[in-house]
């Protein structure tokens, strides 16, 4: 009577019924035979062993990225793991798996780093100015002229006004449009040709290397605009019958040619490669291992809120190791010649006399407006840079 309970009533329930038995008929009422599919559909009435159950197939290791819908996507999952095939099905396109993702045009990537960088400049050149007067105050043994950061802009603001502020804000953007600009391309062109076929990225090693690199050549051509960037920050504390009296950036690069010569737009060159150097290795090397590390932990996401965290660590990291060459740099840049000569031979030799009159720790001189300026900085550079980058993917390269 049980098989008479269970017996379906219709022939679509009895195929069903069947089914769910592993295809074995009542042996008290037996049905007509049906045409069955799949694992033993010619065996012999009687009980069966149950077909085992398909497991889903696990995605193929290596393939980050490439989704498989639509018709045959289980199946083509399963031959692409057992035949190297390489193609995927996705939503009835055909892509190469492993193949590496579209990415903007290498101009495009130096106009953004460049855009990033001068638009990040707009907001904290006044930070500059402070830096670069604080590391000047007190040059050679002198009566520091500021005591703290914010003696240094009340001072600034009394004597200059609110546009004195801004005093180099042309030099500072020439040098972005420059430096960083160049270093921004090199630094992301590099780090993508040594990404791996499967998508992972280079050791930390490998992007402190790729960072020095494109900071050395970055610095090399920023050099002039960094020149001038000094000059006129440093202006304003000069007697007024000392100042250069700069009035803007190009007139500055004129006069410069024109007083001193050619070699001078350069005159520094090596600190700032040097320092530069160093900037990039801990900048650009730290912000992306902070960034992986902050995405790692499972506390954060590839957001605004994750970029300026990663910005912040990799602005600290930069401050502490790059303060004694920025100064060097600072000064021999601004240095006049006395009496027919330079008044430092070389960055080393700033560092020795800074150290010697002035005291070890005048190598972090003026530290808070130096992180100030370049922590901010570096948080925006990043975080335009970002933009930008998703900007351009949504409307170009993904359509």
């Amino acid at each position: 009577m049980s098989c008479l309970r269970s017996r379906p009533r219709s022939p679509r329930g009895r195929g069903a019924a069947r089914a769910r038995r592993g295809g074995a008929l009542c042996p008290q009422n037996p049905l007509p035979p049906k045409r069955l599919t799949g694992p033993g559909a010619h065996a012999p009435p009687g009980p069966a062993p149950p077909t085992p159950r398909r497991r889903r197939p696990a995605p193929a290791p290596g393939r980050p990225g490439v989704t498989l819908v639509g018709p045959g996507a289980s199946e083509q999952r399963a031959s692409e793991r057992t035949s190297g095939a390489g193609m995927a099905v996705a939503g009835g396109a055909v892509a190469v798996a492993g193949e590496k993702p579209k990415t903007s045009p290498k101009s495009v990537k130096f106009l953004f780093g460049g855009l990033a960088g001068m638009a990040a400049t707009v907001f904290v050149q006044p930070l500059d100015l402070v830096k670069n007067r604080m590391q000047l105050s007190g040059e050679g043994a002198k009566t520091k002229e500021y005591k703290t950061s914010f003696h240094a802009v009340g001072s600034i603001l009394r004597q200059e006004g609110v546009r004195g502020i801004y005093t180099g804000l042309s030099a500072g953007l020439l040098r972005q449009a420059t430096y960083t600009t160049t270093r921004l391309g090199i630094y992301t062109i590099l780090f993508e040709k040594l990404t791996g076929e499967d998508g992972r990225p280079p050791n930390f090693f490998l992007k402190a290397l790729i960072g020095m690199t494109a900071g050395a050549v970055g610095a090399f051509v920023g050099t002039p605009a960094e020149v001038a960037l000094i000059r006129m920050t440093a202006d304003g504390r000069l007697p007024p019958d000392q100042r250069r009296g700069y009035a803007n950036v190009f007139n500055a690069l004129l006069r410069i040619t024109r007083e001193e010569g050619v070699p001078t737009l350069w005159r520094g060159c090596v600190p700032t490669m040097a320092r530069a150097v160093v900037v990039n290795a801990a900048q650009l090397a730290s912000y992306s291992q902070s960034k992986q590390v902050l995405l790692d932990s499972g506390y954060f996401r590839d957001n605004i809120f994750c970029h300026f965290c990663a910005s912040m660590i990799s602005g600290l990291v930069t401050t502490a190791a790059s303060m004694p060459v920025d100064i060097a740099k600072t000064r021999i840049q601004n240095m006049r010649m006395i009496d027919g000569r330079p008044e430092y031979r070389n960055g080393l030799d700033v560092l020795v006399k800074v150290v010697r009159y002035e005291g070890f720790l005048s190598l972090w001189k003026g530290f808070t407006p130096y992180y100030a300026r370049l922590g901010p900085h570096t948080v925006l550079t990043f975080i335009f840079l970002e933009q930008m980058n998703k900007f351009y993917q949504k409307f170009f390269l993904s359509a």
